[in-house]
């Protein structure tokens, strides 16, 4: 007799890992959340102080860095690069993220592998002050592999309307600050898979490092929201870009309005060693590395030439590293790198 339990999916297992988790998710409530864990469904409500408050949206992934940790067992960083990728496209328009839903679909549950990538999710949405409200866990068998696994997740912000940060009020004379990415972030993952790890095992010391080469690739995103929506309330911020796939131009450009040319100064700044391995080992152009990896720049900031200093001071006080991009000229909209 067929059953559920015969076809790969462990319901019983699933139970279990509800319960597992428990604790990791609600830890990341506050007095805003409404429902109870493990319902059907939960919200939230709106904090105080907004009179016209605009509800932003956002969803994302991982992307192909699941395989890295699924070939390497190490999922603690995932979750953060989660939560990067999904928080800080709302940073990016001036939204305050309010609560954010996963989905984990697997081949065969794996209790303790979904317990801590739950976990790991939990913990980055802690630390970026957003609630952690539910999602699902969905077992695929016969469709994925029994080993492997993938994660997204989508995420609501807050901003009072008109104060949304849209890049319509950028032009000519604003500068850009950058905002540093000491890795790849989730970026890159599927030309790094294809074209670097044919040269250099996961297991190997990764050059011009003492970590191995999972260790340097598995590296948990920064999330960036916090300092940047704390920056945003201080005044003078005219657009932003999380800078994910697509690099520098393709994504600077989404906060650029028509006949605004952003000039890049690639003097400003060196990209961290790991991209210049990927380029080096894995033979791949640097147009090519422009157009696909973040290169050492994570987010950017277009600002009115009077903030830019304060800008900088408070990013940096953040913790993260922070310099003069470049600036925006008159021109055909777009962006143009310069220089070395």
């Amino acid at each position: 007799m067929s059953t559920y339990g015969s076809s790969g999916v462990d319901n019983e297992g699933g139970d279990q890992l509800v319960e597992k988790i428990a604790t990791d998710v609600v830890a990341t409530w506050g007095s805003r959340v409404v429902g109870d864990f493990g319902g059907f469904a939960a919200g939230f409500t709106i904090p105080r102080g907004y009179e016209r408050p605009i509800l932003m949206m956002t969803t994302d992934g991982v992307g192909t860095k699941c395989e890295l940790a699924r070939l390497t067992g190490r999922y603690d960083g995932i979750g953060y690069d989660l939560v990067a990728m999904i928080l800080d496209d709302l940073a990016a328009v001036g939204a305050r993220p309010l609560a954010l839903v996963d989905y984990l679909v697997v081949g065969r549950l794996d209790i303790e592998r979904e317990r801590a990538l739950i976990a790991s999710v939990a913990a980055a949405c802690g630390e970026a002050g957003c609630a952690l409200v539910g999602g699902e866990t969905a077992q695929h068998p016969g469709v994925i592999g029994e080993d492997q696994f993938d994660i997204a997740g989508t995420a609501v912000g807050v901003v009072e309307q008109g104060y949304e940060v849209t890049g319509a009020t950028v032009g000519e004379g604003d500068e850009l600050v950058a905002v540093g990415s000491p890795n790849l972030r989730s970026n890159g993952f599927s030309l790094v898979r294809s074209a670097l790890l044919p040269q250099l095992g996961l297991g190997e010391i990764f050059p011009g490092s003492d970590q191995t080469v999972a260790e340097v690739l598995l590296e948990p995103s920064v999330i960036y929201a916090p300092a940047v929506l704390d920056i945003v309330d201080s005044g003078g911020i005219h657009g932003m870009a999380h800078i994910t796939g697509g690099g520098i131009r393709g994504n600077l450009v989404r906060a650029l309005p028509p006949g605004c040319l952003a000039r890049v100064d690639l003097g400003s700044w060196r990209p961290p060693a790991v991209f210049s391995v990927v380029a080096e080992r894995a033979d791949v152009a640097r147009d090519e590395m422009f157009a696909t990896f973040n290169m050492g720049v994570g987010f950017v900031l277009v600002v009115d030439p009077a903030v830019r200093d304060e800008a900088i001071a408070a990013l940096e006080y953040a913790g993260h590293q922070a310099w003069r991009l470049g600036e925006v000229v008159a021109g055909r909209r777009g962006v143009e790198l310069v220089g070395p």
